[in-house]
């Protein structure tokens, strides 16, 4: 018969590797949850830190979600996704990565068991929309106002984000470090931070008590020439972004000199340039340069010789910062630039800090950029000191931005959990399962800031429903007792986004991840064709 003689068809290139039905969402769902788990231990206060060694045997020792993730080198396709969360994550709110990923694994764990209990994944989707909207609407009712002048609560807010990073012991000392330099920018016009204007700066050597705060700006630089002056009092500040030297032909060009005196002549010439220049910056009673670009040493000694101190390969960025600082405008050129275009600073200095010396401008009038020189015993230390102040900074934006807090803690994910469930009684079927499921999902962050900290997470999860249930809607956790506290009162506070944030990213990649029914690995890639991926998840670490 003719049906015997049918050939197959290859829709797909040879070599193509291609995962379909409930094998598929396994695997992706045994990736994202090995990613998952991967960082869950480094929540909370008593979090734990990871080593990461790369390929050229640099280490990094954090418990930084998003640090970690981006240092691990995930490779399976879902377990990228899961990683993507917390780049988000750290993009737009700055904190609460590690609380987006758990949130998304454990999502996909309980939704695996509806899987497999035959509850199509569009039915989950659907219920885990309902139960994010309702969360994000209680949320809202259990936030807590706050604005730049309540100094105690952005204290404790900053305090809470820098809780088991590497400034445990220094917490309260840098907390107010943070919100000075955040109340120092803050723009009362559209009641917003651009962090951008907070630089930092990082010095190995001393402790990081010995960390500062200038209201100015901190340039690792040095000056030009050793005759300059080391100190300015009463800066007037010219900013600079084009050389102070003689500039190049734009086409080839050829100089014959037939005797010695045209060569004199000719470095005459070039010198007298120079001090024109000079003379044009001194005219304007200049007595701080910091060029963009190069300074020649001709111009140096001029420079030198009116007691002017220059710094040269300022970065562009820098420049802008030292412009919000200080007033000043950027000048292209020496001709038409006036003393209006300078800033003003009450002071400029080159100082020893660490190993090498660094200029310090300070004392501007009312500057809208700032820098926090960090201090630490060794680089690793300082790492970790500059990602939990990075936190820290984050949260205290995303607070301003919206002007609301939430209590920490663990409280929040468990009242939600109980709303949630209240919820799911007024529908039936199986979307009242995907509720449920989502409820049960959000108790994660107070069981794992339990088991973190030794603690029995059965015992704490009773008693902590227990005290919601008598409408103590602010009950959280203390890691340190295991006893039940009120988080507001005790001022463990986080940012009303960063809730928000967490748990809208890890409930739409949830649903991406459900949705999933077909991995085709296209040919071609030797190292997809040679390695078998292992059951779930392929990752380097």
């Amino acid at each position: 018969m003719l049906g015997n003689n049918i050939q197959p068809i290859f829709i797909l290139p040879e070599g193509t590797q291609r995962t379909s039905g409930k094998t598929a969402q396994s695997n992706n769902i045994a990736a994202a949850k090995a990613v998952a788990e991967t960082i869950r231990t480094t929540l909370g206060p008593k979090g734990m830190d990871k080593m990461i060694v790369d390929s050229l045997g640099d280490i990094i020792v954090t418990n930084d979600g998003v640090t970690i993730l981006k240092e691990m080198n995930v490779e399976h396709p879902a377990g990228k996704m899961i990683v993507e969360i917390a780049k988000t994550q750290e993009k737009e709110v700055g904190d609460g990565t590690t609380t987006a990923v758990v949130l998304a694994g454990e999502f996909l764990k309980e939704a695996e068991t509806l899987l497999e209990q035959d509850i199509h994944p569009t039915v989950i989707n659907k219920g885990y929309r309902i139960a994010l909207n309702h969360a994000l609407k209680v949320l809202n009712d259990l936030s807590k106002k706050v604005t730049i002048k309540d100094d105690e609560l952005l204290l404790k807010l900053s305090m809470t984000a820098m809780t088991g990073k590497g400034v445990e012991d220094s917490k309260e000392f840098m907390a107010k470090l943070t919100v000075d330099a955040v109340k120092s920018i803050f723009d009362e016009k559209t009641n917003e931070v651009d962090l951008e204007d907070v630089k930092i700066e990082t010095k190995a050597g001393g402790n990081i008590l010995d960390s500062v705060l200038v209201k100015g700006i901190v340039l690792d630089k040095e000056r030009v020439h050793p005759s300059m002056p080391k100190k300015v009092e009463n800066a007037n500040i010219l900013l600079l972004d084009s050389a102070l030297e003689i500039k190049n032909t734009e086409i080839d060009a050829k100089i014959n000199i037939t005797n010695p005196e045209q060569i004199q002549s000719f470095l005459e010439m070039e010198e007298k340039m120079l001090k024109n220049m000079v003379d044009k910056i001194v005219e304007k009673n200049v007595n701080v340069v910091f060029c963009q670009k190069g300074i020649d040493d001709v111009a140096q000694h001029f420079l030198s010789k009116n007691n002017i101190l220059a710094v040269r390969r300022v970065t562009k960025s820098d420049l802008e910062k030292i412009s919000k600082a200080t007033g000043a405008n950027i000048v292209s050129n020496l001709d038409s630039f006036t003393e209006k275009d300078l800033g003003f600073a009450g002071r400029v200095e080159e100082k020893f800090v660490g190993d090498e010396n660094m200029i310090f401008v300070e004392d501007c009038k009312n500057p809208k950029s700032v820098t926090l020189l960090l201090r630490g015993s060794t680089e690793h230390v300082l790492e970790e000191v500059k990602r939990a102040v990075d936190d820290a900074l984050g949260d205290l934006a995303s607070a301003l931005k919206n002007n609301f807090v939430v209590p920490g803690a663990g409280a929040v994910e468990i009242e939600l959990s109980r709303k949630l469930k209240e919820l799911s009684e007024k529908y039936s079927g199986r979307e009242q399962l995907a509720i449920e499921s989502f409820a049960k999902s959000l108790e994660v962050i107070p069981r794992t800031l339990a088991e973190n900290s030794g603690l029995d997470p059965i015992d704490v999860i009773t008693e902590l429903k227990a005290a919601h249930e008598n409408g103590k809607t602010t009950s959280g956790i203390n890691v340190e007792t295991g006893k039940i506290i009120d988080a507001f009162n005790e001022g463990i506070v986080e940012p009303l986004m960063v809730k928000t944030q967490a748990l809208t990213s890890a409930t739409e990649v949830t649903n991406m991840i459900l949705r999933i029914d077909d991995i085709i690995i296209s040919g071609g890639n030797e190292k997809n064709n040679n390695e078998q991926m292992p059951p779930g998840m392929n990752m380097n670490m």
